[in-house]
């Protein structure tokens, strides 16, 4: 019932924001799409993880991130192709996600209830059918009794926020779950999505278009990697496939950092200085590089070209009601390269553009197959049934303050630490979520998600040179670190 709730919420933001006539009624309609957005990203992992046999649980669970980073690539199309509209392009981009919603509204009126929340629910019968259901019709007795046993133990009274922080094996699984997805965000993946066009333009892409379908060819990097990640899941595991992509993530943001850091070196220097009595104000004619007008969101880059070398530069006040034109001077007029002179906002003419675009795919390449879909997929079967809703509900919380957090403060952070000082501090986090991942997260491939209570009831811990390879030794009930290996069931 929530997913059909959000497909209806998703209908209604896409029409608020195609029909919207100021900045107010389109930020509404923003606020709608995403709070369905919020409560997706909250059920429908934990959905696929319930009706998931566990051997294909990871597969089902990364399916569903394949899709969304498949998504993205489409819409990216689609934003593509109404960017070339003269007029109000916008307003068919955003209204247009109003079809997959009514579709998707469809496609759930045909989903059966989980058998596990019907088994909460009291609704016995149904629970068995639905379970014999989906399984195919094969014996499900075995499954059945795990589930209504495990539900029987479980019966709470209270609030289920306050026994997980005060159980300790359901604390365990909230702190992993909720670092996975802090470091997720932490890492720069939003910002890399959101402002793939606008860091591609920073990096010396001039053209707005172009900028949107490279935009375009990063978002389906993304989708091809998630697919990558899809065939890699059971086979590798959750922490091997975690730890692989965060330390590459971290590698590839030192890419896209040092093609940065190459194009400020390289910076052309301001040669023209206009002798315009309404520019004495301006603290744009105070600069004398590229690089630091640029970090400015007031000023731009005004210059002439002979070659391939940049001539008669001049740092210039942006046209507040058009980024397009400077507010004076020779690109003021919106005609500039008829004129032999261009006008850059947000970026400066460089040969290094390259190293940033491959920064950006090798990132993708990295991220996508595991610190994408894996941070979902472990949330999703980590929690035991009466914690599964809350906690997914907390570290999907965590995920979006994450990800407000790093999208509203990456054009500051990058306009005081420089745009390759955002992208090292991004990978510096990445290594910090590195050691998170090696210290905290077990495996968790091929477990029931009855068995994961008994997982998480097992410390953690480093043994001599076993230290790198935590997850092979555990504390037993407060006891000696011990091997895996030698821990029976009932300990």
């Amino acid at each position: 019932k929530g997913e059909r709730k959000y497909s209806f919420i998703f209908s209604a933001g896409g029409i608020i924001m195609s029909v919207a006539h100021n900045k107010e009624v389109l930020l509404c309609g923003r606020l709608t799409v995403g709070l369905g957005i919020g409560i997706a990203s909250m059920t429908v992992p934990v959905y696929i993880a319930e009706v998931s046999p566990s051997e294909l649980r990871g597969q089902l669970v990364t399916i569903n991130t394949l899709f969304i980073t498949g998504g993205q690539f489409v819409a990216s199309v689609v934003d593509g192709v109404f960017s070339y509209l003269p007029h109000d392009g916008w307003r068919y981009m955003l209204g247009l996600s109003v079809v997959p919603a009514a579709l998707q509204f469809l496609g759930f009126l045909f989903l059966p209830e989980s058998p596990r929340w019907l088994l909460q629910k009291g609704d016995t019968q149904n629970a068995r059918l639905v379970l014999s259901r989906i399984r195919g019709g094969v014996n499900v007795d075995e499954e059945y009794e795990s589930i209504r046993s495990s539900i029987e133990e479980e019966k709470i009274d209270g609030p289920v926020l306050w026994r997980i922080l005060t159980f300790a094996p359901a604390r365990r699984a909230l702190i992993v779950g909720c670092g996975l997805q802090m470091f997720q965000q932490l890492s720069g993946i939003n910002t890399v999505m959101y402002y793939s066009a606008t860091i591609l333009q920073m990096s010396g892409v001039q053209d707005d278009q172009m900028a949107i379908w490279l935009a375009s060819a990063t978002a389906f990097t993304n989708f091809l990697f998630t697919l990558v990640g899809v065939w890699l899941v059971e086979r590798v595991g959750r922490r091997k496939l975690s730890l692989g992509s965060i330390l590459g993530t971290a590698v590839s943001l030192m890419v896209l950092a040092a093609g940065f850091l190459l194009s400020a070196q390289a910076s052309p220097p301001v040669t023209f200085h206009p002798n315009d009595p309404s520019l004495h104000n301006s603290t744009c004619i105070t600069y004398r590089f590229c690089e630091s007008c640029m970090l400015n969101p007031d000023c731009g880059f005004c210059y002439g070209k002979n070659g391939t070398a940049v001539v008669e530069s001049s740092c210039m006040p942006v046209d507040v009601a058009n980024t397009e034109a400077a507010a004076a001077g020779r690109c003021s007029n919106g005609t500039q390269e008829s004129a032999g002179v261009f006008w850059a906002f947000n970026y400066c003419p460089t040969s290094y553009s390259w190293i940033v675009l491959l920064g950006l795919v090798l990132y993708l390449a990295a991220f996508a197959p595991g610190m994408g879909p894996m941070p979902w997929t472990v949330n999703s079967e980590i929690y035991p049934l009466w914690a599964r809703s809350t906690g997914n509900a907390c570290s999907a919380g965590v995920n979006w303050i994450c990800n407000v957090l790093v999208s509203l403060t990456f054009l500051h952070v990058a306009q005081y630490l420089t745009y390759y000082g955002a992208f090292f501090l991004y990978s510096g986090l990445a290594l910090l979520g590195f050691v998170f991942v090696v210290g905290c997260l077990p495996e968790t491939k091929g477990l029931r998600l009855e068995e994961m209570e008994s997982l998480f009831g097992r410390q953690l811990c480093s043994c001599g040179a076993g230290g790198s390879q935590s997850v092979h030794y555990i504390r037993v009930n407060g006891g000696n670190c011990r091997s895996d290996e030698d821990v029976t069931d009932d300990e």
